[in-house]
């Protein structure tokens, strides 16, 4: 079978190890993949295509912001993009994140309507089925079930700074996914697998189904963490873990400083991530640059005590799932996708910005022992988010959309 992935980003990143992950794994059992990206290294240019430059992607962004449409643009970037289909002549095209002002989307699903090409979009947020937010449950807009317009976000996400032209991508996005004959929609969880079912976007989808994000455990393991605990001080400390790429508002940067502020002498908190500039913590918070590291993250999950996961928005919550396979149990907000991920005996699910909950569960696993999770966090990991299990059921979805 020939594949071949679109994403913004590759071989780094949770969408970008994804991609070159399951490129890697499906190449392994005798398939033909290609990836093609607008920010990554080509490493290897016949299973590898580099979308566009970043000067047109600069100015894709400024037209974007300007006029208020996003993905509309890229279009000298997109023609060559759908020559490099035309020579490859794909089974099945799958695509991940789109919105990164690299690709013209209507040019692209346009393209794969015309030669009807079996179409996998992989939903790792809410963009493709909205008409331009990647989450609204925060701003709690329900639009997108009828007709996007008035755009509560409308400065958010990818924001417009003068047009709201979010009624027209929405109609625009029901037809040209709504006219590719053989389209498959993959929603990482069951929480966005609802969502999916009820948007105007997918009604003459040929399938909607749920594919769970996968977790490499060879990996992500336990390991010993003492030599992180050594370097940041923390030995004889109870340690709470908290890791985003960046802590913007939705991720839960506000509970965190509330929790942080109510620590006491013998806890710390651990802050992975880009925080803003201006955001101050209480001295018992010790704030981390972002790593993109994996062997750094699995040190970091593993001498954590808890992991915290103060998001209100996530369609997956891929640090919750490296940290119990790491065997750290969780506490979460109950929001979107996030009890999904705790299973029975790995942490515990509670209120949306119940700080004081989140706290009290967290030293209630720290109290019983991080061991008495470990063993269940693991085996929910290898249960739920089998990575061999997962790409299978890529390769059955693939192979009924031929049919």
């Amino acid at each position: 079978m020939k594949i071949f992935q679109i994403n913004a980003v590759y071989g780094h990143l949770s969408t970008g190890s994804n991609v070159f992950e399951m490129n890697e794994d499906f190449r392994a059992k005798g398939h033909t993949c290609m990836a093609a990206y607008s920010v990554g290294n080509v490493q290897n240019s016949a299973q590898e295509y580099l979308i566009g430059h970043r000067f047109g992607q600069k100015v894709h962004a400024l037209l974007s912001r300007a006029l208020g449409l996003q993905g509309y643009f890229s279009s000298g970037a997109t023609r060559k993009l759908l020559r490099k289909l035309d020579d490859f002549r794909p089974d099945v095209v799958v695509l991940n994140n789109l919105h990164a002002n690299y690709i013209n989307l209507p040019m692209l699903l346009k393209y794969l309507a015309k030669k009807d090409i079996p179409t996998v979009a992989v939903l790792h947020d809410c963009w493709f089925y909205t008409g331009k937010c990647c989450y609204y449950t925060a701003v709690n807009c329900e639009k997108w079930k009828t007709c996007c317009g008035s755009c509560p976000a409308v400065g958010k996400h990818n924001k417009s700074w003068f047009f709201d032209f979010t009624k027209k991508m929405h109609s625009d996005r029901k037809k040209l996914f709504g006219d590719i004959p053989r389209l498959g929609v993959v929603a990482v969880s069951d929480w966005l697998l609802e969502q999916a079912k009820l948007a105007p976007v997918f009604e003459d989808a040929a399938q909607i189904t749920r594919i769970h994000n996968w977790i490499d455990t060879r990996q992500f393991t336990p390991v010993d963490g003492s030599a992180v605990r050594q370097k940041l001080k923390l030995e004889g400390k109870s340690v709470m873990l908290a890791v985003a790429a960046a802590w913007e508002p939705r991720k839960g940067m506000d509970a965190l400083r509330q929790i942080a502020g109510k620590l006491q002498e013998n806890e710390r908190l651990v802050i992975i991530g880009k925080v803003s500039e201006g955001i101050s913590l209480p001295g018992n918070a010790i704030c981390i640059s972002r790593t993109d590291s994996k062997e750094e993250l699995v040190q970091y999950y593993s001498m954590a005590d808890v992991f915290l996961q103060p998001s209100i928005e996530e369609t997956f919550g891929k640090v919750t799932a490296e940290a119990l396979a790491c065997g750290t149990p969780v506490v979460c907000f109950d929001s979107t996708a996030n009890p999904e991920l705790v299973g029975e005996n790995c942490g515990a699910v509670v209120p949306v910005g119940d700080t004081e909950g989140m706290l009290r569960e967290a030293r209630n696993i720290i109290k019983n022992g991080k061991k008495s999770y470990s063993q269940f966090c693991r085996a929910f990991v290898e249960d739920r988010f089998n990575t061999e299990k997962i790409f299978e059921q890529y390769l059955q979805l693939f192979t009924q959309l031929q049919a």
